[in-house]
């Protein structure tokens, strides 16, 4: 919004109710008069709207007013034109800057998108938008990242950029709180933070936030959570005092002194501390940092000790002693503390035992990197670290975590994607695309024989440089996402898809080029629904495949839908097996690269990420939902190419849950004979 007040200051003091009931009546009035303008005069209404908002929410009991009129205010033409007007977008973890802006129209319409979604996620009325699930979930993250707001008085900061303007956002939490209930919000929180964690993401920043408001909310005596909160201090010791010896969190200058004093035998328990932390949460404390820099001074036993490792990772670690040391002197300092779990996980991947991995990774410490790569990872994590440590820290992170890759709020899945399974498959293709990425400020790769650079390809699929992304993918992006739009800009009038092209180009040889879709652009209906899902049971799943196990990732297409099974879009994902859970449902088990696996996409169709047979960092639903969300997938043409004889049954299952969601306005006119056409990119 980018209308301004018209009073002359930022907030008002809390009044009697014939205050209020003056307000109401004149903010009902301009909301009528906001519904009543046409569209091209809705701007020149808002200011009167936004400001006697903002001056009802500062009255007590004005936030449960305005909540009444929220839903009015929408209709009306609120957030027209803005990024409230699409509410099953909104990220939580923006309401953080836009609650604490010192522009108090920023502050008054986040507060109204917050109060509109109030009533649906209590399921007190319906949204077009927004399933009162999701509402309900997003309203508990909102509040879980803004406790700070919940629990504490405005900060000098906060004054001195918001004046009394601070005390909205306080209004609206408590008001907030008071419907959905605060031990629901700390015990949601935190267990919203182990959901994270059991896929364990590189990008661990925004959980560590959350931990860290939960930690000062138990340390305020006038903070009552009353019996929420349990298993908390798991979450809290593991960053701020995983062992004994810094249990008080008294600093990491103290802890360096406690280890210099410690016999072998208290570092060995120090060691052990530090590695059942982090493997048990997949964070690491920046103290365990200091540790590891101690002990690269001492013998392998106890490196191997705090890195949690087992037989496998502890012969890596012997071979290759002296790069490891290396790595941990250079990459993992309490800023980059992240790095250890990367390192732990690569040397238990056993990656180094391929010949040109070792020497990658030598070349990786002494990379050169370009001016605009050290810029780019100065502005994007500050200049605590040197960009060089900053990159190996996200270089050991996706070596060891390669799904835990994440796209950030961008529309780049096909290249973080790539990154995923270069990190998993091809690890020394993905260091050769760091180092030409960070040192030469561009990558090369070809299309049917033919180069195409980054630096001279057209723009990509991201209308600007994403920045809410690891080091590795920071720097990477770019460059591939350029190429990738540039490959299918080759495409252009070929008949069908054209990722039946690029995705063997893109992401690597062992992508299948046979090629299934199920849907004609051209017409926008499903095509041979059935004949593609013989074939995709007769690739992919154990009972007709001859039980071949998948040999190498494979990506995919998928038509992802809500929770009330609404198309959303499509979307870029990896298949990487498929085979039975603890109960005995064959599942398939794929990599989104969407930050967040565990999604509801409707007809209780819900992606599970821990519990099924899953590994960290997959995503799995049974085959028979995953094959109703499918639309494209790659196969070997020269493998069993009989299609499957799935039981009718099976298929109609299947086709049910497409009908009732993505595929419910595709159907084609009985008697019509699709033609082929491209299709939408994933």
């Amino acid at each position: 919004m980018t209308t301004q007040s018209n009073h002359p200051h930022n907030g008002e003091p809390p009044n009697d109710d014939g205050k209020l009931a003056a307000l109401l009546t004149k903010l009902d009035a301009a909301i009528g008069q906001l519904a009543e303008a046409p569209d091209f005069a809705k701007p020149g209404k808002l200011p009167q709207v936004l400001d006697t908002a903002r001056r009802a929410m500062l009255q007590e009991g004005g936030c449960a007013a305005v909540e009444s009129r929220a839903m009015e205010m929408e209709q009306a033409g609120l957030f027209q034109g803005s990024d409230w007007a699409t509410p099953q977008f909104l990220l939580p973890s923006l309401t953080v800057q836009a609650l604490q802006s010192p522009d108090p129209n920023t502050v008054v319409v986040e507060a109204l998108s917050e109060l509109r979604l109030l009533p649906v996620a209590r399921g007190e009325t319906r949204h077009a938008l927004i399933s009162a699930e999701q509402a309900h979930h997003y309203l508990t993250q909102v509040m879980a990242l803004n406790l700070s707001l919940l629990f504490g008085a405005p900060t000098e900061a906060e004054r001195a950029t918001q004046g009394r303007l601070a005390n909205l956002p306080r209004q609206l939490f408590q008001h907030l709180a008071t419907r959905i209930g605060y031990e629901h919000i700390i015990d949601r929180l935190i267990e919203e933070i182990w959901r994270i964690l059991n896929q364990r993401p590189i990008q661990v920043e925004p959980v560590k936030r959350m931990i860290t408001q939960i930690a000062i909310c138990q340390a305020d005596p006038s903070i009552d959570l009353g019996a929420s909160g349990q298993g908390a201090d798991r979450l809290v010791s593991s960053l701020f005092g995983p062992t004994q010896a810094c249990r008080e969190d008294p600093g990491v200058d103290i802890y360096r002194e406690r280890l210099a004093s410690m016999d072998t035998t208290a570092l060995q328990a120090e060691a052990t501390g530090f590695a059942r932390a982090m493997h048990d949460t997949g964070l690491v404390s920046p103290y365990h940092a200091v540790l590891l820099q101690h002990l690269t001074d001492h013998g392998d036993h106890l490196l191997a000790e705090a890195l949690g490792l087992s037989a496998t990772g502890r012969d890596c670690l012997l071979c290759y002693q002296e790069l490891v040391r290396t790595l941990i002197r250079d990459a993992i300092l309490p800023e980059t503390a992240q790095a250890a779990y990367g390192l732990a996980l690569m040397l238990e991947r056993g990656i180094l035992y391929q010949p040109p991995v070792a020497p990658a990774m030598w070349r990786q410490l002494g990379l050169p990197l370009s001016e605009w790569s050290r810029a780019r990872l100065n502005l994007a994590y500050g200049e605590a670290v040197s960009p060089s440590a900053r990159l190996l820290e996200g270089v050991l992170c996706m070596l060891g975590q390669p799904l835990g890759v994440g796209q950030g709020n961008n529309p780049t899945c096909q290249s973080a994607r790539a990154l995923s399974m270069w990190a998993y498959n091809d690890p020394d293709y993905l260091l050769q695309m760091v180092a030409w990425a960070a040192r030469d400020d561009e990558i090369i790769m070809h299309f049917e024989g033919q180069p195409i650079s980054s630096m001279a390809s057209l723009s990509g699929v991201a209308s600007e440089l994403p920045m809410d992304l690891d080091p590795v993918s920071l720097i990477v992006v770019p460059h591939l996402d350029r190429i990738y739009a540039e490959m299918g800009r080759r495409c252009i009038g070929r008949e069908g898809d054209p990722h039946r092209w690029v995705n063997p180009e893109f992401h690597g040889w062992w992508s299948g080029r046979g090629f299934r879709i199920n849907v004609d652009v051209a017409s926008g209906q499903l095509n041979e629904l059935d004949t593609f899902l013989r074939h995709f049971y007769a690739s992919y799943h154990p009972d007709y495949n001859g039980n071949q196990p998948l040999i190498h990732p494979q990506p995919a297409g998928i038509a992802v839908t809500d929770s009330a099974a609404r198309f959303i879009g499509w979307h870029a994902i990896t298949i990487l097996r498929a085979g039975l859970d603890p109960e005995g449902t064959t599942r398939v088990y794929f990599y989104n690269p969407n930050n967040d696996s565990g999604q509801d996409w409707g007809d209780d169709v819900k992606v599970s990420t821990a519990g099924r047979g899953e590994r960290f960092g997959e995503a799995s639903l049974p085959f028979d939902q995953f094959a109703s969300r499918l639309y494209i997938f790659h196969h070997d043409p020269l493998e069993r190419g009989e299609l499957a004889q799935v039981p009718q049954s099976e298929l109609d299952r299947v086709i049910g849950y497409i009908e009732r969601s993505w595929g419910a306005d595709r159907l084609p006119p009985a008697g019509l004979q699709a033609t082929e056409g491209n299709t939408p990119h994933s």
